[in-house]
């Protein structure tokens, strides 16, 4: 119901209810081109004001490839105490699986990328699933040009393996600048909707929260009683997520799916309904 939905004037009508955050970043405070400065500015006053903030992304790469991109973007440091990302809960996902043979899906020999995933672990790698205990989704080999729909039947054909695969991107799309980009768990879908077992430990799954209050609790906030809020543009991961683990959640439409200023209300509390998730608050896009 569009009654159920509080659309905030800034973060600063709730600030105080809250101990931490948990915020998302791709379509949040940047969009892969260039810093959100109201996003940043309203998470930096929240820090100045005593609260902590935990940046949640499915990126799937480590945390350390997620924040070099933050300074020529234009995310300031004193934005955030601490980064998580999918890329760090697949890492040890993977570790836990290191006496397996894993096949790669991802991009292109010679793309250097996808390697950050996976560096410095005891990995074997098989080059053909059929060879393979485990498999890893990265994403699609060309993500500016490629389609979901141009792997389903390779897909189909491996999920008759009984192949588990591990994707470390649950996101289906992602805004970079102002164009959408399939991911990885586009594939995943397809993988599954051929009936093959996926592990996801990004959003909205419980491995990458896990990490997450580690974080909190190693900045000093006690996470059993914490009053923590989660922020995202993502129904179906950021907004599933939050929940899925009980925490309040704040949907922003700077990403994913955009309305004008007409439409917001209308067009946010349709998509929230279709992906049956609920937010208790809403902004078009986050600001103090």
């Amino acid at each position: 119901m569009l009654t159920e939905l509080r659309a905030l004037n800034g973060l600063a009508d709730i600030a105080s209810e809250y101990d931490a955050i948990l915020c998302d970043v791709w379509g949040v405070i940047h969009n892969g081109r260039s810093a959100f400065d109201a996003a940043c500015d309203a998470l930096v006053n929240y820090r100045l004001r005593g609260g902590r903030v935990v940046l949640l992304t499915n990126a799937p790469v480590p945390k350390e490839r997620v924040l070099r991109y933050f300074e020529p973007l234009g995310v300031p440091r004193d934005a955030y105490d601490d980064c998580v990302s999918s890329g760090d809960a697949t890492r040890a996902v993977l570790d836990e699986h290191s006496d397996k043979a894993i096949w790669r899906l991802g991009a292109d020999e010679g793309w250097e990328h996808d390697r950050f995933l996976y560096d410095g672990l005891d990995l074997t790698f098989s080059d053909t699933p059929d060879e393979a205990q485990m498999g890893l989704i990265i994403g699609l080999r060309d993500q500016e040009h490629d389609h979901p729909d141009q792997y389903t039947e390779e897909l189909q054909g491996i999920a008759r393996l009984n192949l588990p695969l591990i994707c470390a991107n649950p996101d289906i799309q992602v805004r970079i600048g102002d164009k959408l980009h399939w991911c990885g768990g586009a594939l995943a879908r397809i993988y599954e909707d051929a009936g093959g077992q996926v592990i996801y430990p990004g959003k909205p799954h419980q491995a990458i929260y896990d990490l997450a209050r580690r974080k909190l609790e190693a900045v000093g906030l006690s996470t059993g009683e914490a009053r923590i809020l989660a922020i995202g543009d993502g129904p179906a991961t950021d907004i599933k997520g939050a929940n899925n683990q009980g925490l309040d959640a704040l949907y922003v439409g700077t990403g994913l799916a955009q309305y004008d200023d007409a439409e917001f209300l209308a067009g946010t509390s349709h998509l929230l309904s279709e992906h049956g998730v609920t937010a208790k608050y809403i902004q078009q896009a986050l600001r103090w």
